[in-house]
């Protein structure tokens, strides 16, 4: 006897799926060049314009001090005079109106000078604080600091003026040194340069020995944070230096007054008045005004330049 048997039907093969591995890689797009602004020569020519623009007004400033009052009006600004009388206008502008561009000049150093290192102190300061203390409502008020950075200091001028003549300090030197001693940038810039100085190890092992805040401050942080201060003088001093808003604003006795304020006097009598040897003693001051910029950044420029760069490497 035979059986008869069916085979079931074939199951249906599985798909294959493609080998796994590195997708192949597009063909990368040719790389634009540079624009001509970003190129080596189009960066060379902007610095050449910058340079230009920098020691052109320089240099007429230079040439213009050394001519006398007819050469000055009668030459081209960029020529020199037939005869040098630097000297003779030097001892004009000293001796003028009974010295009164000494007094000036006195005046600016302690405006700027005193004024500057007591705001780099401040801000030094208030900086260390925002960065290494711990206290109610910090980042808000350093939130007011960075909105005071923002507000230009001529737009403060009035209401400075007015809150002096509540308490009657208009036309005095106070009226212009105090508001010098408030600087909110310094206080940004101490607070980046206090992140990137000053270890906080340092700190706790100065605690563990026993110094109290204000002593690791002083003895310890402080002197870490020199290259800083040394930057935030030398901004400070500059603003102050070329200030002559708040000064126009709040004196009106010459003998206060800045040297720009007082250059600005004489170059405008010398064009409402008629007197064109204020013209020239407006040059010649000029000039003597920015010696002691120049002076003070060769001075610091050692720890200016180590400065600037604190903040780019952490």
């Amino acid at each position: 006897m035979t059986t008869s048997s069916t085979l079931p039907p074939a199951a249906p093969a599985p798909a294959r799926t493609p080998p796994a591995g590195p997708a192949p890689r597009r063909p990368r797009r040719a790389a634009k060049p540079p624009s001509a602004l970003l190129s080596k020569a189009g960066v060379t020519a902007l610095l050449a314009l910058a340079t230009l623009y920098t020691l052109l007004p320089l240099t007429w400033l230079v040439l213009s001090s050394t001519k006398s009052r007819e050469d000055l009006f009668g030459t081209n600004g960029f020529a020199p005079g037939e005869e040098i009388h630097l000297a003779e206008n030097l001892k004009h502008l000293f001796t003028a109106d009974g010295g009164v561009y000494l007094r000036w000049v006195a005046n600016t150093v302690a405006y700027a000078g005193v004024g500057a290192l007591l705001a780099a102190v401040f801000g030094v300061a208030a900086g260390y604080a925002f960065d290494k203390l711990t206290f109610p409502g910090k980042e808000r008020l350093f939130s007011l600091v960075l909105l005071g950075v923002m507000v230009p200091g001529t737009a403060l001028a009035i209401p400075l003026y007015l809150l002096a003549a509540e308490v009657g300090l208009v036309n005095t030197f106070w009226s212009v040194f105090v508001p010098g001693l408030v600087f909110p940038f310094g206080v940004y810039l101490a607070r980046v340069f206090s992140a990137a100085y000053v270890p906080d190890e340092v700190l706790e092992a100065a605690r563990m020995d026993g110094a109290g805040e204000f002593r690791a401050f002083c003895r310890i942080a402080f002197p870490m944070l020199a290259p800083g201060f040394v930057t935030i003088f030398l901004f400070q001093f500059t603003q102050i230096w070329n200030s002559f808003f708040l000064p126009l604003v709040m004196l009106s006795d010459q003998d206060l007054y800045p040297v720009n304020l007082g250059l600005y006097v004489w170059y405008s009598s010398a064009l409402s008045q008629g007197h064109p040897e204020d013209y020239l003693l407006a040059v010649v001051g000029s000039l003597v005004a920015v010696a002691p910029l120049i002076a003070v950044f060769l001075m610091l420029q050692r720890f200016w330049k180590s400065g600037m760069t604190a903040g780019a490497v952490k």
